[in-house]
């Protein structure tokens, strides 16, 4: 991709503007490659309370406190049917990769998914104090 805005350094500029008005500040950080949401995380460890990536829709097992305070994890996963393929009915997705036509991708089924992510932060430090992963498969 080109012509896009740094994410790093539009970080640094958004913060720059944040800084006095948010006590807590978490980030959700959409982005394909783990390793630009780790590197982000890292990048911004002690100067946001959490960095959450997103997009995957696949749900990782890195949740922790980095050493400046900041609450991280790769990929929070997704909330939709478990029989899928990030949601959508597998059989379309795939007929979509064998003929690399566009068409429209209808709703997986199966029992329905709930992945997400607790963060605790202590308000005068700013600093994540913890981090879980919440998953759980509905009925």
């Amino acid at each position: 991709m080109t012509n896009y805005d740094c994410p790093f350094r539009a970080m640094d500029a958004l913060l720059e503007k944040l800084s006095a008005k948010s006590k807590i500040t978490i980030v959700d950080f959409h982005a394909e490659a783990t390793s630009e949401k780790v590197a982000m995380g890292r990048y911004l460890d002690g100067r946001v309370s959490a960095v959450l990536g997103t997009h995957t829709h696949v749900g990782t097992i890195d949740a922790r406190i980095l050493p400046g305070g900041t609450a991280y994890v790769t990929d929070i996963g997704m909330t939709g049917p478990d029989d899928s393929i990030i949601g959508d009915d597998p059989e379309a997705v795939i007929q979509r990769f064998l003929t690399m036509m566009p068409h429209h991708l209808s709703v997986g089924r199966g029992k329905p998914v709930f992945n997400a992510i607790m963060v605790e932060v202590d308000e005068k430090s700013r600093k994540a104090t913890s981090i879980e992963r919440i998953m759980r498969e509905l009925a």
